[in-house]
């Protein structure tokens, strides 16, 4: 089987989930090429696991201050360049288009009418799970930006759906090195920070007044460098990872697979979402209802006071759901997800604390 695997390249949660995928992919010998857009070539970093990848313009949101600006977007889309890059798109010489949010690959596929099956966490909206300020735009948006065939969404909960639980990197933990570290290995006064969209200034305004908590801000717009207790990181995987090991809590927007990764870790989170971003204002919604995370939407020092003295998280239990996933795109039975969504959600365990629907 020849895969041709389109990802959204906006945020790093796509490409960190697809890079899970990649890796069960090429562990069962399986031929993959991926295509990523939505980001300018020099925007993309370590790539190493999709080999030789493509990139295409696509399209993208242009944020602000903390928010969707919505003129910005419109000014700076090519919508001539993406009718351009869908039609020479061979995806002809494939078996099937693997799709994560990603609009050139799935209206390719669409239009030569190539099998193409939807991962994401934007196609559990198709179903009925929380949803925050959703209008008529929202709903078209995720309904035809990257149409596929069998759409497979990923959530915090099924909600009685088909659906699949997060597909999480499992990575072993690293020792933690700070000297306050609980019995957990945790450095209980280290709290990661990544708030992309904001600026670094407004960022750094928020933390000071903590001069006891050793925060750590991975954002696209700076340089290393330490600020007392304030240690702004640039982007980098390994760095990341290597500091969310042994952190108490993570402070970010309302993106779907950090705050994933950070509940399979057990680190509280405080969320921020993106405003005009109808996902990440339900992401949000959904965590707070499920009770897996505190929220304040602006920069509130005074609700960081509050989340700070709250007591420490208890993971949540996800299955590596990768490796089944494969299995099921390998028998090429492709509109029948409903047991292997049911099957892994068997596997699921949620704090004691965690308020379940129904």
């Amino acid at each position: 089987m020849r895969i041709l695997y389109g990802v959204q390249g906006t945020g790093n949660g796509h490409i960190t989930r697809a890079r899970v995928m990649a890796a069960e992919l090429a562990r069962r010998g399986v031929s993959v090429d991926f295509l990523f857009s939505g980001r300018t070539a020099n925007g993309y970093f370590d790539m190493e696991p999709f080999g030789r990848y493509q990139i295409r313009e696509g399209l993208t949101f242009v944020c602000h201050g903390g928010r969707v600006n919505a003129a910005k977007t419109l000014w700076r889309s090519r919508p001539l360049q993406l009718i351009r890059d869908i039609k020479a798109l061979p995806v002809t010489d494939y078996d099937l288009v693997l799709n994560d949010f990603e609009p050139v690959t799935a209206w390719a596929a669409r239009r030569a009418r190539v099998p193409c099956v939807g991962i994401s966490h934007q196609a559990a909206f198709k179903s009925a799970i929380p949803k925050q300020n959703e209008g008529l735009k929202d709903r078209l948006l995720m309904r035809h930006f990257a149409p596929v065939d069998v759409a497979l969404g990923v959530h915090w909960h099924h909600f009685g759906h088909s659906l699949l639980p997060p597909i999480i990197e499992h990575r072993q933990p690293e020792g933690a090195v700070c000297d306050n570290v609980s019995e957990n290995n945790v450095c209980e006064n280290k709290i990661i920070v990544y708030l992309p969209f904001e600026s670094p200034a407004d960022i750094e305004a928020l933390l000071a007044p903590f001069p006891q908590i050793e925060f750590y801000c991975y954002h696209p717009e700076v340089q290393a460098e330490d600020r007392g207790h304030i240690h702004f990181r640039e982007l980098s995987r390994e760095g990341f990872h290597r500091d969310l090991a042994d952190a108490a809590g993570v402070i970010s927007n309302g993106g779907f697979e950090l705050a994933s990764e950070a509940l399979s870790l057990g680190k509280k989170l405080l969320l921020k979402p993106l405003h005009g971003q109808f996902e990440q204002q339900s992401n949000v919604l959904t965590l707070h209802q499920l009770g897996l995370a505190s929220t304040m939407h602006r920069l509130s020092a005074d609700e960081l006071e509050t989340w700070l003295a709250l007591p420490p998280a208890t993971a949540v239990t996800y299955p590596q759901v990768a490796p089944r996933l494969v299995d099921w795109l390998l028998t090429g039975d492709w509109y029948d997800h409903a047991a292997l969504c049911r099957d892994l959600w068997q596997h699921v365990v949620f704090p004691d604390y965690c308020r379940l629907p129904g």
